[in-house]
């Protein structure tokens, strides 16, 4: 994936997402549902600048790969795609909240795991640590080796 830009960041972030749906109920075992759910995530993903690299939506868990702007936190993104999806499934198939006793669709919690590229996190460390004793300049990218 290439580095990305908006009005005021260039970033490349990558996220690995797991979620579930309440008593994680096996709701998506029918086609038509996990294909309008997945359907509804990548028009999730489109109107909110995320970019969807890789989805598995399970019976019983849904996998997201993806990367999102940094104007957005990661409860931000969870939040939006569950509460969405959520609304519109109910709305499309009301018969689904039957099999749920309170009404809702996810699970509170989810997964997630930052993904890097070539980056790693002793990388990261060794960077920090180089630059604890060095003067900050501009030349300060160039240990990352950006293109």
């Amino acid at each position: 994936m290439a580095l990305k830009r908006t009005s005021h960041s260039v970033y490349d972030t990558k996220y690995h997402l797991v979620w579930c749906p309440k008593y994680r109920k096996d709701l998506f075992a029918q086609d038509y549902l996990r294909e309008r759910c997945a359907e509804l995530f990548r028009e999730i993903a489109d109107e909110y600048e995320y970019d969807i690299e890789e989805m598995e939506v399970a019976k019983d868990h849904i996998h997201i790969f993806l990367s999102f702007p940094p104007k957005y936190s990661i409860g931000e993104v969870i939040r939006t795609l569950k509460s969405i999806s959520a609304r519109e499934l109910f709305r499309q198939y009301p018969s689904i909240k039957k099999r749920l006793w309170k009404g809702e669709l996810w699970e509170d919690g989810y997964f997630a795991r930052t993904v890097g590229d070539k980056l790693t996190s002793d990388m990261i460390e060794r960077y920090i640590r180089h630059h604890r004793d060095e003067k900050q300049s501009s030349a300060q990218l160039s240990f990352f080796k950006l293109r």
